[in-house]
């Protein structure tokens, strides 16, 4: 007996009810394993910053910080008030904005610049350059040469002299440079064809398309400047020229009730080192950590894209 093969139709697996898959018990203790495992690392993550969050708004004239664990029982806003009074932390958050800004848009632009010559493989000794690159990333000159050279070119006590000496990441360009290369050349073959220029290209076709890479690199270059001090304590000079970091540093450093009062300001005298501390180390983190949800969809597509192909 023969059988119609066309007719028979292959027999589809049955599915649960309400699409509902049974999961057996050791994937139940596993998922719930996990979900313990993860929620204990975000909460140590999270609790150092609400504990400091915590300290900065108690009263330290009714309340020892040693028995704040959740939220201090007596409320206050004076530490508050105190860091936000102080001129030079309002001239320590100006110049760490502008810092931040300014080096962040000189480093994109150089960085990107140098990534897109060093992907296109038509470049004349690209294999030097890269070499040149990567040699700096193992060697430098020392701090004490750095020094020199930032006093010999003039920018002592100058902005500039927080901007112009990390600006070339041979990191960064690396990844940069990595994700220009993951780019079909059929693009720039198409546009030379339709009558575009090497302008044209860069910026009317590569540089929207490397959004997600500039974003990625540009988020890294914004937390360095925010975070750094070291540079700035080198080279600048003048109180009203420091950056925030270098403040915050000194607060820190000093626990004492003038901690604020850096240049003869006056300071309350119910306040304890501890709140002061910890309302200017909020009133200092806060800022970069706002960035963060609006540019972490651009993480990991910038840079698993910008280290796949070498």
């Amino acid at each position: 007996m023969e059988i119609n093969k066309a007719s028979v139709k292959p027999r589809m697996p049955e599915r649960k009810k309400n699409n509902i898959i049974k999961r057996t018990l050791g994937e139940k203790i596993f998922d719930t394993f996990n979900v313990i495992f993860l929620g204990l690392i975000c909460f140590t993550f999270i609790y150092p910053f609400w504990y400091l969050f915590a300290t900065s708004i108690a009263d330290s004239s009714k309340q020892a910080m040693s028995q704040i664990w959740f939220l201090p029982h007596y409320f206050s806003l004076d530490s508050y008030k105190n860091v936000l009074s102080s001129k030079f932390v309002y001239l320590g958050f100006m110049w760490s904005i502008i810092r931040t800004v300014l080096g962040t848009a000189v480093a994109l632009l150089l960085s990107y610049h140098f990534a897109y010559a060093l992907s296109k493989r038509y470049l004349p000794n690209r294999n030097f350059w890269t070499l040149i690159l990567v040699f700096t990333m193992f060697f430098s000159g020392g701090m004490v040469p750095n020094f020199l050279l930032i006093k010999d070119l003039g920018m002592m006590n100058s902005i500039w002299s927080l901007i112009l000496p990390g600006c070339i990441s041979a990191y960064n360009i690396t990844i940069m440079r990595n994700f220009l290369m993951s780019i079909p050349d059929s693009l720039e073959e198409s546009a030379h064809i339709d009558g575009a220029n090497d302008l044209t290209i860069l910026y009317r076709i590569f540089v929207p398309l490397s959004m997600p890479i500039l974003a990625t690199v540009g988020l890294w270059d914004a937390v360095g400047h925010w975070n750094a001090w070291f540079d700035a304590m080198i080279y600048i000079t003048t109180p009203e020229k420091q950056v925030l970091q270098v403040t915050l540093r000194r607060i820190v450093l000093e626990g004492s009730n003038s901690l604020v009062n850096l240049y003869g300001e006056e300071v309350q005298v119910t306040m304890t080192p501890e709140t002061i501390k910890a309302a200017v180390t909020m009133v200092t983190t806060l800022p970069i950590l706002i960035v963060y949800p609006f540019i972490q969809k651009y993480f990991v597509k910038g840079v698993m894209v910008g280290s796949l192909k070498g």
